[in-house]
């Protein structure tokens, strides 16, 4: 499967209660073309994994109001557009809403903790899209084991097309729900809900990086990445 196909195949799920960015568009948020632009997102972001040829997955377990929601990549908020531009070797990355760039807490730890390893990794999540409670499309809840269930084989289709060679499992819910797949699975502690320094050490541990404290909270990409990024309002 290509990426191409890959994005086509997301954007056809229709589920209720459940946000699908690479096909619905937010009435209140979005713009006109939203839908198309996280469509682009992805598409961009999949092709450059697989021509630096990742070779790790962190996934979650599933997409935040925040973050993916609106920018069609995963733990990834409007803040940190520039920097999944960068990481992936400069693609070009569009927001897909109006108004001030919504900051997600999650994504802020997640980038920080992929600024300081430096290497490009795919980011995803067990189930793919925004599930939310009914009547409110501003919320997050678990996905469900039926909703989980009909979108795994695109989790499988993903897995085949990018041949990880290990799985970053970010989460309890996360690791339960992958495992029994034939991958090497390495399970660390989400970091909401106080687990932000569980997270942070077990990842710097994961990658070999010596964790000790920095004057920012989020590290520089350095001059070799910045200067590629290319994000557009």
């Amino acid at each position: 499967m290509t990426p191409k196909n890959f994005v086509s195949a997301l954007a056809a799920a229709d589920l209720p209660s459940v946000f699908n960015p690479w096909r619905d568009r937010c009435l209140l948020h979005d713009r006109r073309d939203a839908a198309a632009r996280r469509r682009a997102n992805l598409e961009s972001v999949l092709t450059a994994a697989l021509d630096v040829r990742v070779e790790t997955i962190w996934i979650a377990r599933d997409l935040g109001y925040r973050g993916g929601r609106r920018t069609g990549v995963p733990m990834t908020d409007e803040i940190h557009l520039t920097q999944a531009s960068a990481l992936m070797g400069g693609i070009a990355l569009e927001r897909a809403t109006d108004g001030p760039a919504v900051a997600e807490r999650t994504a802020a730890i997640v980038w920080q903790v992929l600024n300081r390893i430096g290497k490009p990794v795919m980011l995803w999540n067990v189930f793919p899209f925004h599930p939310h409670e009914c009547g409110d499309p501003m919320s997050n809840r678990c996905h469900t084991r039926a909703e989980r269930e009909a979108t795994w084989p695109l989790l499988q289709s993903l897995l085949s097309m990018i041949q990880p060679k290990r799985i970053v499992a970010i989460g309890r819910d996360a690791h339960m729900a992958l495992e029994g797949l034939n991958i090497p699975i390495t399970a660390i502690r989400h970091p909401s809900y106080g687990g932000q320094r569980e997270f942070i050490d077990g990842m710097y541990h994961l990658y070999g990086i010596n964790n000790e404290p920095t004057s920012s909270p989020e590290l520089p990409l350095g001059s070799r990445y910045a200067a590629t990024a290319k994000v557009f309002a």
